[in-house]
């Protein structure tokens, strides 16, 4: 199917198909034209790489999974997949950090909030 069907069928923007293309993470076939030719499984892989997106992982740890998510690879996941659980956890380590300062500073301005009306009353 052409990128627009593709879009239309996948939920996700032309552009955002070929940011994913640019970057590795699917391969369209082609047309005789040269228009992009889309089939069900590479957007099936489009809604995994929304998926991992959407958690948050940057684009440099969804291609290093990928593969094994979606083509059932085992060659070498052992090793692999264990750095990969180790940069997952790191990153997840540095979000959690961050929220946790998000939360003290929202809860320094629920506290000012609060002081400011009583200050109105």
């Amino acid at each position: 199917m052409k990128i627009s069907e593709a879009s239309r069928a996948s939920g996700v923007s032309a552009r955002s198909l070929r940011h994913y293309e640019d970057e590795g993470l699917i391969v369209s076939g082609r047309f005789s034209n040269g228009f992009r030719d889309y089939c069900q499984s590479t957007l099936d892989r489009v809604l995994v790489i929304r998926s991992l997106l959407e958690s948050g992982l940057p684009v440099r740890l969804i291609r290093e999974v990928l593969p094994r998510l979606t083509d059932g690879s085992d060659a070498g996941a052992d090793a692999a997949c264990a750095e990969f659980l180790h940069e997952v956890q790191s990153y997840r380590d540095r979000l959690a950090a961050r929220i946790a300062i998000l939360s003290g500073q929202q809860a320094a301005l629920d506290a000012y909030l609060r002081e400011a009306r009583r200050a109105d009353l």
